[in-house]
């Protein structure tokens, strides 16, 4: 079997490649792919990716990139996302601009606030576009700046009430570290991870779905989805090629699926 690592020249893959090759079997032969005929060969997909959202959707949609991923995902074959790669596929993102992505999995890419990169979040007046839960425990995308009275209220609540916005004033962006991951649905990815699993998180943007999506969520200024999974269609924001045991495991575990 084919494990497709796609290369669509705005990151260095070579982490993701050594990992793969590290934990898998003799059955999957790990192949570095980049065209429309590589993909169409492949048995299961990873993209991986740290860049920008655009870059990387100007890319695809050049290259026809865009609709050989989604045939592939239509197919019912395995599709992981890691990182900037689970961002492109959900419907847009909001990073420098609106720019559309790959429509897989409904939902928005959105900032963790408006302060600049590297800039400590002053008040709760400085945060918009974050992520959040809303009363009715729906993830929402708030795509509008948000000020303390709204926060405030009951209107939009972090996952676990116990842990209010409150606690991350003053957390930096991005989001560069270790983290925990708190399993919110069983899912096959996750086997043999206990709850509040640590994965090697960095990011300034995070995704804003409904909950059903969402496998697992990890707590930074707000509690957002870490890992996200419709049907064959999976994403992981963190980095498991650069998590140790961990992340290693949920790489073994997308093999098995």
């Amino acid at each position: 079997m084919i494990l497709g690592v796609l290369d669509y020249n705005i990151c260095n893959i070579a982490n993701a490649l050594r990992a793969l090759e590290y934990i898998a079997t003799p059955k999957y032969k790990i192949k570095r792919v980049t065209t429309i005929e590589d993909i169409g060969q492949c048995d299961k997909l990873i993209i991986p990716g740290v860049g920008a959202f655009k870059s990387a959707m100007d890319n695809f949609v050049a290259n026809g990139l865009d609709h050989a991923i989604i045939e592939f995902a239509s197919s019912g074959k395995y599709l992981l996302g890691i990182c900037l790669g689970m961002q492109l596929l959900f419907d847009r993102s909001y990073e420098f601009g609106i720019h559309n992505g790959l429509g897989l999995i409904e939902g928005d890419i959105v900032h963790f606030g408006n302060s600049a990169s590297n800039n400590v979040a002053s008040s709760l007046g400085d945060i918009s576009n974050i992520s959040l839960y809303n009363s009715a425990n729906v993830f929402v995308s708030t795509n509008v700046k948000i000020d303390s009275s709204d926060m405030k209220s009951n209107e939009y609540l972090c996952q676990d009430s116990s842990v209010g916005l409150g606690k991350y004033l003053g957390e930096k962006i991005p989001h560069i570290g270790w983290n925990q991951n708190f399993i919110t649905k069983q899912h096959r990815l996750l086997y043999g991870l206990d709850d509040g699993f640590y994965l090697y998180f960095v990011h300034s943007y995070c995704a804003s779905c409904e909950i059903k999506y969402i496998i697992a969520r990890c707590e930074y200024i707000c509690s957002f989805p870490s890992v996200v999974c419709k049907d064959n269609i999976l994403g992981v924001q963190p980095h498991p090629e650069r998590s140790h045991k961990d992340g290693l495991k949920i790489l073994s575990n997308f093999l098995l699926l």
